[in-house]
Parts: C-alpha cells; sequence; structure tokens
C-alpha cells in the first residue's frame, strides 16, 4: 500500500513538473514568436525604403505572414490535436527560424543601398554643382534609361522577404492553437486562465524585446561598417534612412532554433491537473489513450472532422464571434503595423524613436491588463456570461476614450512649394509646377529629388538648389548653406540638411497620444483574457483545437492579408512627393499629407470598430436569453448547455464560444 502512494506521488510531482515545463516552453515560443512578428512589423518603413517600393506592396509583404498561416491551420488545428503536439510546436519553431534567416538574405546579395540626393557623397564635398548656380549643370538628372532600375536597386530582392515571411507564418501556426489546447487539456480549470495569463504575458515580452530590438537596428545604418558613416547627409529622423533591417532577422532565427529544443523532450499527453493521485483516474487516462490510438487505426484520422466543422458551422454564437474578431483585426492590425510611419509623419520622429515610444508606452500596461484580467478570472471564478460582459462594457469603454486621439494630431511639416509657398502661406492644392518660384527659376534645380533642408526663417525646402542657396561650408551632416535667395530673413540666409522641427506643441501632442495609448492599452488587454475564455470554456474538448484553428483562419483570410493591402494602397493615396529613381521611376514616398493620414490611420480603424460592437450585443443578447443551470463556485467558468430537442435543432450541441486572439497586433477581443 505505502509503495503504492509513493508510486503515485512520484507520478504526480512528475507530471505536474512535465506541465510547468511545457508552460515555461509555451511561453518562450511566445515570446520568439511574437519577437519575430513585432520586429517584422517594425521593419516595414525600412524595408520600404531599401527596395524603393510603395506602402501597399509593404502591405502585402506584411500579409504574406497570414498566406503562410492560412495554409496550415485547419489542419494543424484539426489533425495536430491528434498527433505529438509539443513535438509539432518544436518543428514550428524550427521553421520560424528558417523563415527570418531567409529575410535577411536580400542584405547580402545586393548592392550598397544608395539614397537619392543632389549633394555628392563621393569624396568631392568641395564641388558646389547642386547648389544653385546660373546656366549650372544638373548633377543627378533622371537617365530615363529603364535598365538602371535593375542595376540601381535590384528591387526584385523583396522576394526573398515575402517569401521568408510565408515560411515565418507556416512554421508559427501550430504554436498557438496546440498549446492552448495542451494547457486546457491537462490543467485545472480554475488554474487555466492565470497559466493562458503566463503565456499571454509572454505574447507581450516578445514584443518589447522585438521593438527594442527594432529601435536599435533603425538607429544603425543599413550599411554600416562598410561605408563611412560620417561621410553621410542624412540622419535618422529623414524619410530616406534605411537601419540595419537585416540584422535583427538574424538574431529572431536563432531564437526561434533554440526555443524548439525543449517540445522535442515533453510528452504527448499528460494526467489531469489535480487528479494525478488517483490511480484509477490514471489508469483510465492510459485506457483512454490506448482507445484513440485503436481509434485511428480504424476509423482514420480524419473520421471527425466534419461532424466538427457542422458542430461548428451550425452555432450562431461562434459565428457572430467571428465576425467581431474579423472586423477588429482589420482595425487593430492596420493600427498596429504603421503606427511607426503614423508616428514618423505625423510628429517628426524617427523610426528609432518611434518604435522604442511605442514599446515603453504600450507593452507594459498590456502585461499588466493581461496577469490581472487572469488573476481576477481565478479569484473571483467569473462565469462564462459575467466573463462576456467584462471583456464587452472594458472594450466599448476603451473605445470611447479613444475617439479623443482625434484632438491630438500635428499639421503638415511645411514645405515649400509642397504643402506651403515659398512665402510660407499653406495651400490645399497646388496648380501647375509649383515646386519652382521666381527665387529659383534660373538655377537649373531638379525638380523631383528630394534632398530637403530647413532654412533659418523655419521653411523647409526641397534641396538646397531650390531654397536658392549660393555656397556651402562643412561636411557631410554638418552641411551648411548660405546666400539663400529663397529664405527671406532679416540677417544672413542660411540652411541645414533635413526637415525643420514641428515645434514643442507638436512634441505635446505626442506626449498626450502616447498616454492615450498606454491607458487604452490596459483597458483592452483586461478584457482579453475573460474574452478569450469565453471561447475556451464553450468549445467541447475534442473541438477545442479546432474551433480555435478556424476563428484564426477566418482572421487570417478575411483581415490579416487584405487589411495591410487595402490600408497601405490607402496611405500611399495621402503621398505629396514620391522619391526617385535614376531611370526615372518612382521610389518610396518621401512625404505625405499627414492630415489625411491621420484621417485614414484613426477614422477607418475607429469606423471597423464600431461596426463590431453590433454582433457584441447581439451575442449578449443570445447569451442572457440562455438557462445556465448547475454554475457553482467550482465550475463557474463552465457553460451548462441549455436542452434542445433533435427535431428543434440538427445542431443540437450549440456552444457559444468567442476568440480574442491576434498574433501580428497585440489581442484582439470583444
Amino acid at each position: 500500500m505505502e509503495e503504492t502512494e509513493k508510486r503515485i506521488k512520484t507520478h504526480k510531482i512528475r507530471c505536474l513538473s512535465k506541465l510547468k515545463m511545457f508552460l515555461l516552453a509555451i511561453t518562450c515560443a511566445y515570446v520568439s514568436k511574437t519577437l519575430s512578428g513585432s520586429y517584422m512589423n517594425s521593419m516595414l518603413t525600412q524595408i520600404e525604403r531599401q527596395f524603393n517600393i510603395p506602402t501597399s506592396l509593404v502591405g502585402f509583404i506584411n500579409g504574406s505572414f497570414e498566406i503562410g498561416n492560412l495554409l496550415l491551420i485547419i489542419f494543424v488545428s484539426y489533425f495536430g490535436n491528434k498527433l505529438h503536439r509539443p513535438i509539432i510546436i518544436g518543428v514550428g519553431c524550427v521553421v520560424m527560424g528558417l523563415g527570418c534567416f531567409l529575410q535577411s538574405l536580400p542584405h547580402f546579395l545586393m548592392n550598397r543601398y544608395e539614397y537619392e540626393s543632389t549633394v555628392s557623397v563621393s569624396g568631392n564635398l568641395s564641388s558646389n554643382s547642386f547648389l544653385c548656380m546660373e546656366n549650372g549643370t544638373q548633377i543627378l538628372r533622371p537617365t530615363h534609361d529603364p535598365s538602371e532600375c535593375t542595376n540601381e536597386v535590384k528591387s526584385l530582392m523583396w522576394v526573398y522577404v515575402l517569401v521568408g515571411n510565408i515560411i515565418r507564418g507556416m512554421g508559427e501556426t501550430p504554436i498557438m492553437p496546440l498549446g492552448i489546447s495542451y494547457i486546457e487539456d491537462f490543467a485545472k480549470s480554475e488554474n487555466s486562465p492565470l497559466y493562458i495569463g503566463f503565456i499571454e504575458t509572454g505574447a507581450i515580452i516578445g514584443p518589447l524585446i522585438g521593438l527594442l530590438l527594432a529601435s536599435f537596428c533603425t538607429s544603425v545604418y543599413v550599411d554600416t561598417g562598410s561605408v563611412n558613416t560620417d561621410e553621410l547627409t542624412i540622419a535618422p529622423t529623414d524619410t530616406r534612412w534605411v537601419g540595419a533591417w537585416w540584422f535583427g532577422f538574424l538574431i529572431c532565427a536563432g531564437v526561434n532554433v533554440l526555443t524548439a529544443i525543449p517540445f522535442f523532450f515533453l510528452p504527448k499527453t499528460l494526467p489531469k491537473e489535480g487528479l494525478e493521485d488517483n490511480a484509477d483516474i490514471i489508469k483510465n487516462n492510459k485506457e483512454e489513450n490506448q482507445r484513440e490510438e485503436d481509434k485511428k487505426k480504424q476509423g482514420g484520422i480524419t473520421k471527425d472532422f466534419l461532424p466538427f466543422m457542422k458542430s461548428l458551422s451550425c452555432n450562431p454564437i461562434y459565428m457572430l464571434f467571428i465576425l467581431v474578431s474579423v472586423l477588429q483585426f482589420n482595425a487593430f492590425v492596420n493600427m498596429f503595423s504603421f503606427m511607426p510611419k503614423y508616428m514618423e509623419q505625423q510628429y517628426g520622429k524617427s523610426s528609432s524613436d518611434a518604435i522604442f515610444l511605442i514599446g515603453v508606452y504600450n507593452l507594459p500596461p498590456i502585461c499588466i491588463g493581461y496577469i490581472a484580467g487572469g488573476l481576477i478570472m481565478k479569484k473571483f471564478k467569473i462565469t462564462v456570461k459575467q466573463a462576456a460582459h467584462i471583456a464587452c462594457w472594458l472594450s466599448l469603454f476603451e473605445y470611447l476614450i479613444y475617439f479623443s486621439s482625434f484632438f491630438m494630431t500635428c499639421a503638415n511639416s511645411s514645405v515649400a512649394g509642397i504643402t506651403t509657398s515659398y512665402e510660407g502661406i499653406p495651400k490645399d492644392l497646388y496648380v501647375g509646377n509649383s515646386i519652382l518660384a521666381a527665387c529659383n527659376m534660373d538655377c537649373n534645380c531638379p525638380t523631383k529629388t528630394w534632398d530637403p533642408v530647413c532654412g533659418n526663417n523655419g521653411l523647409s525646402y526641397m534641396s538646397a538648389c531650390l531654397a536658392g542657396c549660393e555656397t556651402s561650408v562643412g561636411t557631410g551632416i554638418n552641411m551648411v548653406f548660405q546666400n539663400c535667395s529663397c529664405i527671406h530673413t532679416s540677417g544672413n540666409s542660411s540652411a541645414i540638411l533635413g526637415l525643420c522641427d514641428k515645434g514643442h506643441d507638436c512634441s505635446m501632442m505626442l506626449q498626450y497620444f502616447l498616454i492615450l495609448s498606454g491607458i487604452g492599452s490596459f483597458i483592452y488587454s483586461l478584457a482579453a483574457i475573460p474574452g478569450y475564455m469565453v471561447l475556451l470554456r464553450c468549445i467541447k474538448p475534442e473541438e477545442k483545437s479546432l474551433g480555435v484553428g478556424v476563428h484564426t483562419f477566418s482572421t487570417r483570410v478575411f483581415a490579416g492579408i487584405p487589411a495591410p493591402i487595402y490600408f497601405g494602397a490607402l496611405v500611399d493615396s495621402t503621398c505629396l512627393h514620391w522619391g526617385n529613381l535614376k531611370c526615372g521611376k518612382p521610389g518610396a514616398c518621401r512625404i505625405y499629407d499627414s492630415i489625411n493620414f491621420s484621417h485614414i490611420y484613426l477614422g477607418l480603424p475607429a469606423a471597423l470598430r464600431g461596426l463590431s460592437f453590433i454582433p457584441v450585443f447581439l451575442v449578449l443578447l443570445l447569451l442572457r436569453n440562455r438557462q445556465l443551470p448547475g454554475e457553482n463556485a467550482s465550475s463557474g467558468t463552465e457553460l451548462v448547455q441549455t436542452k434542445v430537442t433533435e427535431k428543434e435543432n440538427e445542431c443540437k450541441d450549440i456552444h457559444p464560444n468567442s476568440k480574442f486572439s491576434n498574433d501580428n497586433v497585440l489581442k484582439t477581443k470583444l
């Protein structure tokens, strides 16, 4: 008898330690996958500039992750639950590492990055041919030779980034559905929300590390080590600056491979947590596993696939939540993917500063919100109805305070010939060739090359030549232009490289925007775990992985893939001046209409999120009309189904459920 008890106790400790090991491993996997995802999202602007491609194409590259994900999500979610889940997750981590490595390859296959400039950086800095000189010659007129485009940037190299992102999406597929279902199957029901809260915390630590890594990489010049950075005439705040985007992908590749190792040493199944000391249950568990193996051999692994799909598709509440998630996913993937670009254009920050500020102001509140949400669910034993209401009303409150961000915007940068006249008068529409004025008409300046300077009158100009500057002193980024005929000041007219600062008022607007963003992130994440538990508690154990997978598949197809593309096209429509390649073709956008940009960036997500509350209220109404007998403190989070007759409903096992998962963005929920 004592020997049996000792054996049971040893078995209990071993099983508990393996569950904790899996919890640690899956948390690390969440860190690695979200690290890669947040880094990729932060590098979109750098990729756009490196390959001189429009934002819509960058959006397609970003959405290619979802393409890779949806190729496998349904099959992994269903078949993976019947196979060895930890090993499948480990293989996925290795594949993610391969995808990240492939994304970094173009840097090693391309020539050095060359940015458009009217100022020579080849060592001939003493030449004044880039300044205003009557009857002078233009040193960088477009050649209009189509072959120059291919030779100049090898722009098709972005295909490597596209394919690598698809592979990364394929590798990420099994982590969320199989990892969550594994925890749900073998953890106590009252501990599951807390465990998932820890996992979601890992999904916040990953983006925090990813954003810090991205902030560092974007502050380092892309070709550092192979060029003399002292001779550069651009700063990190310049829209032509490209950071060392490739370096972070190599780090992400290594991290993903390392996190895969523990999964290959974990068991396929475990006894339910808290029941390890019951010999009968241990025996029944083994018999159940054996029956499952016999079932696979007799009936095949796909026997239950269609019945499971029918059960899920006949559930009106489940389908409503898919609609909610698709609408909200459309909103948040756009906001998160283009937030660095928005802060660059709206507030005049560098990519490095914008990414760093996003990490500092948004991710810690989200981390705290996830943990607090899990603790609340565990402490108060929240029921399914209560969880749905918490998620709904907290999200609605956050949505209402979100509208304050419309008042936290800045005016367009004052650029002569684009947003203002040469006299500093703002203009909404220019007719004809307004780039030139009487003060620079005879300077023979390039009119398409973007090489901005800031005059001491507070007005920016497209180039030193268009500012009418005749002389220059200094080298590199410290160059100063003097005797500028278009700069009207009481003293000596001069200009320095780069756009003018947007001023103190705009900096204050940025602070308000970041504070509001942090508050909204905390409220939003506080509702994430209650909302997520509605899904997990309302799906049959055998349908859990498939239900999560179908939901994820739907959000990928109808939001994750199209959203960055159409949003990128809308952002492109606000471009005021496109970069110019040597062959005459347009490159990446250099300056946007920040007012219209803010209308799109803030307005479109607001509209989508507003529409999503219609099905949310329908779900609450359906839940209210359902009888939930038998709810108590020990099973308060379990949904007891209402009895229905077979004649009344073919799909008699209706399980109201929801899904609030968002892997490229923070988290989609009610």
